[in-house]
């Protein structure tokens, strides 16, 4: 556990512009309470050491979004996902997250009733299922751990992080490798392929199931269970 303590010590340090820290800061405009970085910080903490030995993948997107863990505190995994209102749709089910604690959200209803959705975050888990892979067998997280939002749009708003901003995410993105090294490292997207191979880490890249590309995702993630 002390690992885990120490990837969390990281997590704790924002960068500097414009980053949401959801486990440490609150969302003044949108969160429920003043008790939300904690909650979220809980969900994450949960999320993580419930895989410790069942992890045999490691999928790694670019940043959190403001549709997922910026409310839930866990990286391609929305509020509704955690809530189970996806299972009659997508066959989401609640408990694919964490079971140890209760999940909760930590957005207001006024801005969203049934909670964030965030599209990455459907079509990954909802091609886990279809791939009948444990979501025990996989832990989700970004190359650069916090939310990069645009100042201009605040945060309910996404942007991409620069070259030197992501370099910021490499000594949590080290630790929470250690905390799951004989698991495959997969990048999901470009962009995060670009960082794994900037910081000479050895792993397996699949399309980024946004913007047309879950088609591609699906059949790599297939063919990388099958072998």
């Amino acid at each position: 556990m002390a690992d885990l303590n120490a990837l969390f010590e990281l997590l704790r340090e924002t960068p500097e512009g414009a980053f949401f820290n959801p486990w440490y800061q609150r969302d003044p405009q949108h969160d429920r309470s003043e008790d939300c970085p904690r909650i979220r910080r809980e969900q994450l903490r949960t999320y993580l050491s419930e895989r410790f030995q069942t992890a045999n993948y490691l999928l790694i997107a670019e940043a959190l979004g403001y549709q997922g863990g910026h409310f839930t505190g866990i990286a391609m995994t929305s509020e509704r996902i955690l809530l189970g209102h996806h299972k009659p749709v997508h066959g989401i089910p609640a408990d694919g997250a964490f079971r140890g604690i209760e999940p909760k959200r930590t957005s207001k209803k006024e801005v969203n009733a049934k909670g964030m959705s965030e599209p990455t975050a459907t079509i990954m888990w909802k091609a886990l299922y279809q791939l009948e892979i444990d979501p025990y067998q996989t832990v989700l997280w970004n190359a650069l751990p916090w939310h990069p939002y645009d100042p201009e749009d605040g945060l309910l708003s996404n942007r991409t992080p620069t070259d030197d901003e992501l370099e910021t995410g490499y000594p949590a993105l080290k630790l929470f490798l250690e905390l799951y090294s004989d698991a495959e490292i997969i990048a999901v997207g470009r962009k995060c392929e670009q960082s794994l191979n900037h910081f000479g880490i050895s792993h397996t890249a699949v399309r980024h199931p946004a913007n047309g590309g879950a088609p591609k995702f699906r059949r790599q993630m297939k063919e990388l269970v099958r072998n």
